[in-house]
């Protein structure tokens, strides 16, 4: 049993990560802000620490093994809005992280983006994201730290946010043919997306914390197939019979995402599927 710590751990992927190491009989800790992450989100058997992950040499007990730090703002557009708070939680909170790591002997494992495939200057986001990696490279480099980067490719399923300007497009749409509204496409609807299962990510992210290999890069989370937006609506109109909208194109808006590696299959043997036409038939 090891004691984990996840920051960002009331959010979606934190959520299922925690319900899956619980299982797994570790102990874990969440820290969290809660400005996005939900106290509905709480797992029994997890404990749920509220903080700003900038202040996380605070935390009182620090003999964790491993840290998964999946806390930061998670979107593309809400970065023009607001880029001193997306790099506020999404490059200064890895160096707060790892300089908690350093002194506490701690492995991390950071959620990097698919981003990085992509000119980092198209948004504050995928600069800032694109920073934290390089953070993590700096370190691993001159301390001799333990860190592993993932990248994540669109992820969905349970605990989805469907609501607001944090919600993915999977997420998105399934509140709005939910609640009866039409489905807003952005663009012609032609871009093509790497749609990962949460499930997925979290067999990845567990088989890179526990194992021996390490990736001088980064370790790549996609289900290696992409579709069309106007390929998923077909699904969502399936299900829910709902109309559809298409809205102007947006900045930082890439055409195509698709896993660009295949190390964690070839070294860790990862299995992704393609779960995305099923679960949405299945909401």
């Amino acid at each position: 049993m090891s004691k984990i710590l996840v920051t960002g751990g009331a959010g979606f992927v934190g959520t299922n990560l925690i319900i899956k190491l619980l299982n797994e009989s570790h102990q874990v800790v969440s820290l969290d802000n809660y400005a996005i992450g939900s106290r509905k989100n709480h797992q029994i058997g997890a404990e749920y620490i509220e903080g700003d992950v900038n202040d996380i040499e605070n935390l009182i007990n620090n003999d964790f093994d491993y840290c998964f730090h999946l806390a930061g703002l998670s979107r593309i557009q809400p970065s023009f809005d607001n880029p001193k708070l997306t790099f506020k939680y999404n490059t200064e909170t890895v160096l707060s992280v790892l300089e908690w790591s350093r002194a506490n002997n701690t492995k991390v494992i950071y959620s990097g983006s698919s981003s990085k495939h992509h000119n980092p200057h198209l948004s504050p986001y995928a600069l800032f994201k694109f920073l934290g990696e390089e953070i993590c490279k700096t370190y691993r480099r001159n301390y001799n730290m333990d860190i592993e980067i993932v990248r994540f490719y669109n992820v969905y399923g349970p605990f989805e946010i469907k609501h607001g300007k944090w919600a993915a497009v999977i997420g998105l749409w399934r509140g709005l043919a939910e609640s009866g509204k039409k489905i807003t496409i952005v663009g012609d609807g032609e871009q093509r997306r790497d749609f990962t299962h949460v499930d997925d990510i979290i067999d990845g992210l567990i088989k890179i914390a526990f194992s021996k290999h390490s990736e001088e890069d980064a370790w790549e989370l996609g289900s290696g197939k992409n579709y069309s937006l106007n390929e998923v609506y077909s699904f969502f109109q399936k299900k829910f019979n709902v109309d559809k909208i298409y809205i102007n194109d947006q900045n930082g808006n890439y055409r195509k995402t698709l896993r660009e590696k295949d190390n964690a299959l070839e070294k860790l043997n990862w299995k992704p599927e393609d779960k995305l036409e099923r679960y949405i038939l299945n909401l």
